[in-house]
């Protein structure tokens, strides 16, 4: 797949992931914290690399969050990322926070790199202490290579059914460029950041400050804008490590081939949330709601997230069933501007409601649409220009097996 914004073009990367950019490594491994599947995972740098962060905006922060934001707020470099599974490390008091600083002690001593290089990050079951027996075990013994993608890939899963990545390139400066990302979610998921974790990765040449402001940007276009359940987790961050390997000029906003970059950067982002929200907990449908003609781009996204997240129009898309009166009903009550006289509603293409009216449609076309792996729903307020699209999942009986269950 190509996409091209203006004279940039920018490549999917068959079978890409956050090692195919130069001078990354990875690896995981069973380290025992979980009954036999890899749960501890490493992400190296082979050089100091510039970061960009996004954190929940939950205000129960996990000790592994401060802790990487400690890491950062020393140099801005970060050459090493080491997460955990099955255990959250979070709402774990003093004990937690001395916890994650153990970790990343021992990961800058094993590799001989100073502790401010190491973020920290942890994924499972929230209010249970870090077995560090197991944790020490993880870090003395994981080993990274260049072709252990699939194990730290596995390594940070929880309830997810399936890994997650993707990967871009680009030309900068005649050069190639590549962006690869991973990363886990599956449940709990409504971010201002949820309990996701992202990881990208980049072999470009550029600034912290600027890589920030571009990570940001894609955020909230990508990450902020999926839904699985309506909860915020304590412990979501999405991490860009770029490492200046591709060994071309800094890239900044007055580069010639920063929308080429900020394009692809935006692509991996959305790869990487579609991809948490299809794999939402017993789902069984990916649902995109695409918003137009809104007052503003702000407003499109916040219909098009409301939409989604709506248990009643998730339940009727696990059934098949084209009730539009569920969509309007989300709309009317979204904080966004909206002229209900003025709103045109189409599933999967047929128009369903317009001008404040029903429209005739085929029940059976619907059905048979609606039975896809992903529903498309679409939303026209003839208002204005913004566009906004969010991704969430169907709402399905094993959703509730899953979590009635989750520490048992």
């Amino acid at each position: 797949m190509i996409q091209t914004v203006k004279q940039f073009q920018v490549e999917k990367v068959d079978g890409g992931n956050l090692l195919t950019p130069e001078g990354f490594q990875a690896g995981g491994m069973h380290s025992g914290l979980r009954y036999k599947k890899r749960d501890f995972g490493l992400l190296m740098s082979d050089v100091p690399a510039s970061i960009a962060a996004v954190y929940t905006q939950s205000h129960f922060q996990a000790p592994p969050l401060k802790v990487t934001q400690e890491s950062i707020r020393q140099d801005n470099k970060i050459q090493s990322i080491v997460i955990n599974s099955a255990v959250a490390n979070a709402c774990t008091g003093k004990q937690g926070l001395e916890n994650a600083y153990e970790t990343r002690s021992m990961i800058a001593n094993r590799y001989n790199i100073p502790e401010s290089y190491v973020a920290v990050a942890s994924t499972g079951v929230i209010g249970e202490q870090l077995p560090m027996d197991k944790i020490t075990y993880g870090c003395e013994n994981v080993d990274v290579t260049k072709d252990g993608a699939d194990a730290f890939q596995e390594a940070i899963l929880t309830t997810d059914t399936c890994q997650k990545h993707t990967c871009y390139q680009l030309k900068v400066d005649g050069r190639t460029v590549t962006i690869g990302g991973a990363a886990k979610g599956s449940g709990m998921i409504h971010p201002n950041m949820a309990t996701m974790l992202g990881f990208i990765t980049t072999d470009a040449t550029i600034e912290s400050t600027v890589l920030q402001k571009a990570l940001s940007n894609c955020i909230d276009r990508s990450f902020n804008q999926i839904t699985v359940d309506g909860e915020t987790s304590t412990n979501d961050m999405v991490l860009a490590l770029a490492n200046g390997q591709a060994d071309h000029d800094t890239l900044d906003e007055d580069h010639p081939d920063w929308e080429g970059f900020q394009l692809a950067l935006q692509l991996v982002c959305e790869d990487l949330a579609k991809q948490i929200a299809r794999d939402g907990e017993g789902a069984t449908k990916l649902i995109e709601v695409n918003v137009s003609g809104a007052h503003s781009n702000e407003d499109a996204r916040t219909i098009a997230k409301k939409v989604v997240g709506s248990s009643l129009v998730k339940t009727a898309v696990y059934g098949h069933d084209a009730n539009w009166g569920r969509i309007v009903g989300a709309i009317g009550h979204s904080d966004a501007n909206v002229n209900p006289e003025g709103c045109d509603i189409f599933i999967e293409g047929q128009l369903v409601f317009s001008e404040g009216t029903p429209c005739s449609f085929s029940e059976e076309q619907a059905t048979e649409d609606m039975s896809k792996e992903k529903v498309i729903i679409e939303v026209r307020l003839h208002e204005g220009d913004g566009e906004g699209t969010a991704w969430g999942c169907d709402l399905t009986y094993d959703y509730v097996k899953i979590n009635a269950s989750y520490r048992t």
